[in-house]
């Protein structure tokens, strides 16, 4: 009885079914236009000497921007609402699809793409609603639904992106996501409810949503150092995925001796091992919840670091392949159990502002890997970029090890 009326002041599963589907909306529409900014560039007139140059351009400025901007819209979803922070991003977002359907050149893009990055904000508010949706027994396995949401908006994005840009150009893309996060952003305005902070817990989210400056924020999470060490992982974590991602296509080019088909092979790859992540999301959380969401990140740290050591060794194309079932299996652990982590280690009404700082952490990861990447992959070789995120992801494992002894 208690828990149903506690449902009724935080909004519950139907909360997070509505959350996580308007997540997976975003998700696709992303993925529908990233892979194919180059493309976009080039029926903007851009040379194809300088495509590479603006493709890094036009993904960095978002990445930067929208880094800076997480802690401080973070705070805001804290003191002013998340369900109103979430609707500012999802209409910002929609609004910013359409205008960069409308550039006419790479410089109105890059201005169009900052504004993505400004827009940002939609993911942190998203996570906080759903970790307050339901009580803490149950906050594992939510994000978990809320991960195999974003995971399978990540498998369909690149192939429905692909169809309508061969079908049509890629214009349409834009004003196709645009008209769709519209939409599933009013799905969130007229079916979720602000969740509710059960009364036991007023008096914390009160004291915690005084007006602090940002400063006084960052030094809050300092004092604590399982949130200083969750925002390192989360940090590497996003390095090592966008270290691999740039890469994976010049890698299976140079398996097969030929750059023909590799953008279908490696895009195949990634689905199949994306879909192998969506099947196993429930198991790492059922593990979490009965282990220790620490633990679970160790165990799939570990797993997907022997992984990739194994995929630097250029055995062939189908070695990969299977290999990439195997760390997408382990992988998509990762992220809920971190996120289930926080939500644990940090009070309710600071929820906003630490979910804020992760994604300031992922966003600068996703500047940093993509570079270092390139510098290894040029001066040392491809496959050493496997070798290196295999040797990371089993360091960060072993720390992860470490904070379940004393957390789990």
């Amino acid at each position: 009885m208690n828990n149903h009326v506690d449902d009724a002041h935080r909004g519950g599963m139907r909360n997070v079914w509505i959350i996580t589907i308007s997540m997976t909306i975003l998700a696709v529409c992303y993925t529908m236009i990233i892979p194919f900014l180059p493309i976009y560039l080039l029926e903007l007139g851009v040379s194809k000497d300088d495509v590479a140059l603006w493709s890094g351009l036009v993904f960095g400025i978002t990445f930067l921007i929208a880094g800076i901007m997480a802690p401080i819209w973070g705070k805001i979803a804290d003191n002013k609402g998340k369900k109103r922070m979430a609707l500012r991003a999802g209409f910002a977002i929609a609004i910013s699809y359409f205008l960069i359907g409308l550039v006419t050149d790479q410089y109105q893009l890059l201005l169009g793409r900052a504004f993505v990055g400004f827009a940002n904000g939609f993911y942190p508010a998203a996570m906080t609603m759903v970790s307050l949706s339901v009580d803490e027994k149950r906050v594992g396995r939510a994000l978990g639904i809320f991960q195999m949401g974003l995971i399978l908006g990540n498998v369909i994005g690149p192939f429905l992106g692909g169809a309508i840009e061969s079908v049509v150009g890629m214009r349409p893309v834009f004003y196709v996501s645009g008209i769709a996060v519209f939409i599933a952003t009013l799905a969130v305005l007229f079916f979720v409810k602000e969740p509710r902070i059960a009364s036991k817990k007023v008096e914390d989210t009160t004291a915690t949503k005084q007006k602090t400056s940002l400063r006084e924020d960052f030094k809050a999470v300092s004092e604590k150092p399982v949130l200083v060490r969750l925002l390192w992982i989360f940090f590497f974590m996003q390095c090592a995925i966008m270290m691999l991602q740039p890469i994976l296509a010049l890698y299976v080019g140079d398996m097969q001796g030929t750059m023909e088909g590799a953008a279908i092979i490696s895009g195949t790859i990634l689905s199949i091992g994306g879909l192998a992540g969506a099947l196993t999301t429930n198991l790492w959380v059922r593990i979490g919840e009965r282990r220790g969401y620490f633990q679970t990140i160790s165990y799939c740290m570990i797993g997907s670091g022997i992984v990739l050591l194994l995929q630097s060794l250029p055995v062939g194309i189908w070695w990969f392949g299977v290999l990439q079932v195997l760390i997408g299996s382990c992988i998509v652990g990762i992220n809920p159990s971190l996120s289930a982590a926080v939500t644990l280690n940090t009070e309710p009404g600071f929820r906003g502002r630490m979910f804020g700082m992760t994604t300031t952490a992922q966003q600068f990861g996703s500047m940093v890997g993509p570079v270092f990447a390139s510098l290894v992959s040029t001066y040392i070789g491809i496959s050493y970029v496997f070798s290196i995120t295999g040797a990371l992801l089993l360091y960060l494992g072993f720390q992860a090890r470490r904070l379940s002894v004393q957390h789990d």
